[in-house]
């Protein structure tokens, strides 16, 4: 459980329907296998885009596991480092990484790719698919 990672919300959403072959992520957060960083922000987004994708119960039944699990780091990151200048919005992704100096950030968002060529605040990423079979190696 020592791993710390960030969960994209559309990362988030294609994990938490137990159909999606990425269902094993979900599974492994609420059987605390990996720590879920994040913050206030992220916690909003997460309502904003589940509400609109599944039924507002759910989403809200997501929030509030998220919300009383143990293995959740919530952070507050004051300073705003702005290293994603193609989506703004994305920063508070690497934000919450930095500051709660996550091992990555699990996204399928191109707009992270430029994380790859700034060394400093190093910020890595891994999409998916890689944190999914990360996940299914460990059994």
């Amino acid at each position: 459980m020592e791993r710390h990672i960030v969960l994209d919300t559309n990362c988030l959403l294609q994990s938490i329907s137990q159909r999606s072959k990425y269902y094993k992520v979900w599974e492994s957060f609420i059987y605390e296998r990996y720590i879920l960083c994040v913050s206030n922000e992220i916690l909003e987004e997460y309502e904003e885009i589940l509400s609109s994708h599944v039924s507002p119960l759910a989403a809200q039944i997501v929030i509030d596991s998220i919300l009383r699990a143990n293995n959740v780091l919530r952070v507050d990151a004051q300073f705003r480092f702005g290293l994603i200048t193609k989506d703004v919005d994305d920063n508070k992704f690497v934000d919450c990484a930095i500051v709660a100096n996550a091992d990555y950030i699990v996204t399928e968002d191109s707009h992270f790719n430029i994380l790859k060529h700034i060394p400093f605040p190093h910020v890595q990423t891994k999409r998916l698919h890689e944190f999914w079979e990360e996940l299914e190696n460990e059994g």
